[in-house]
């Protein structure tokens, strides 16, 4: 099928109805053909900017941590988990502690 689109076709402006040349017609991004008096831009408001979602946290992330230093003290082969039921075991005998010191030197300037 042939449209007319030569300089002697006519058509009618969809805001104020009035006949125009087809050449001179505009189309908006709403589709309508209006004439150039009738035709406007899109606002800005209508096509806002692309805004990218916020960051968000890691799956199943592992964050560097330091574990906690555990120092036994008592006697080598007692066991510090041991219980009588629900209540923990009490340890029986002397705890052993052993320490050292190193030297330590000052300088005053």
């Amino acid at each position: 099928m042939a449209f007319a689109v030569g300089k002697h076709s006519q058509a009618i402006c969809d805001r104020c109805g009035f006949q125009y040349n087809y050449l001179e017609l505009k189309k908006e991004w709403n589709n309508l053909l209006t004439c150039p008096e009738c035709w406007e831009k899109k606002h800005p408001q209508l096509e806002p900017k692309y805004h990218a979602a916020d960051p968000e946290a890691l799956r199943n992330a592992r964050p560097a941590r330091q574990e906690p230093l555990i120092v036994p003290v008592g006697n080598p082969n007692q066991s510090l988990f041991s219980s009588n039921g629900m209540q923990p075991a009490r340890i029986n005998g002397d705890l052993i502690m052993k320490s050292r010191v190193g030297t330590v030197t000052v300088e005053i300037s």
